[in-house]
């Protein structure tokens, strides 16, 4: 089984994270297998697909996700980076995302994203959308609170989930992901060693690894027998891939 290539909030190298010209891009241009992105709670409970909990960093807005309505966010340009190039480009809804990505043969790596602010019955909103859009037999759900892949594991157990940690990383991790019935195991690429991905293999869990956007740390990647790669560059990491053969 080749190595499969996730983009990273999309195409987010080159074009702004988070939003449907990333995630477009990361299909058109990219080539990726799959495309990783996060969700929040809007004050009006739409589920809405950006970062960070704040909309400071990536938006010319201020405050938290959770204290605008979906048309508020949809107001605000979330295109900082690249604005000169690209201009205004709106925060998409998760429901948006779907729609776009229904009939294309793309994982979507889901990150729910509750390790600072809980949105109750976000685990339940995430899952109602894949079901209204078919999308269950081609996610990953993860998430740093490992509370919210439970969730989800309990809505539908046969719903992939990824137990995503951070730079510290975690021991025991097969045995761990396995007493949760964890398909994935997501690790910060700068943790990834061979013993971590041979416990894993022991364990039947595979590991998407993030986020990793330099040559050094993707031949390590390939080298180790990585399941995914997470990356800003899907373009590059696609391309080297084939070119190793794997």
């Amino acid at each position: 089984m080749s190595i499969k290539t996730y983009a990273h909030r999309g195409f987010s190298g080159l074009y702004p994270e988070n939003t449907m010209l990333a995630f477009q891009s990361a299909i058109v241009k990219g080539q990726a297998d799959g495309i990783e992105l996060d969700v929040h709670l809007s004050k009006d409970n739409e589920l809405v697909v950006i970062h960070d909990e704040k909309v400071d960093r990536t938006t010319n807005g201020t405050g938290f996700v959770k204290d605008f309505d979906v048309d508020e966010l949809k107001a605000l340009n979330a295109n900082i980076r690249f604005i000169d190039i690209y201009g205004k480009q709106e925060i998409p809804t998760f429901e948006e995302y779907c729609t776009y990505i229904k009939d294309k043969d793309i994982i979507t790596n889901i990150e729910i994203k509750t390790n600072l602010i809980y949105y109750p019955n976000i685990e339940e909103k995430v899952v109602a959308m894949l079901k209204k859009f078919n999308l269950l037999d081609r996610v990953i759900i993860s998430s740093f609170n490992h509370g919210s892949t439970i969730i989800t594991k309990q809505i539908d157990k046969n719903i992939p989930c990824a137990l995503l940690v951070d730079s510290q990383g975690l021991l025991n991790i097969g045995s761990y992901a396995n007493t949760l019935n964890m398909e994935y195991y997501h690790p910060d690429v700068i943790t990834l060693n061979k013993k971590i991905i041979e416990e894993c293999k022991h364990h039947n869990i595979q590991v998407n690894t993030w986020t990793v956007n330099s040559m050094e740390a993707l031949a390590r990647c390939v080298e180790l027998g990585v399941a995914g790669i997470i990356t800003n560059y899907p373009d590059i990491v696609k391309s080297y891939i084939k070119f190793k053969g794997c």
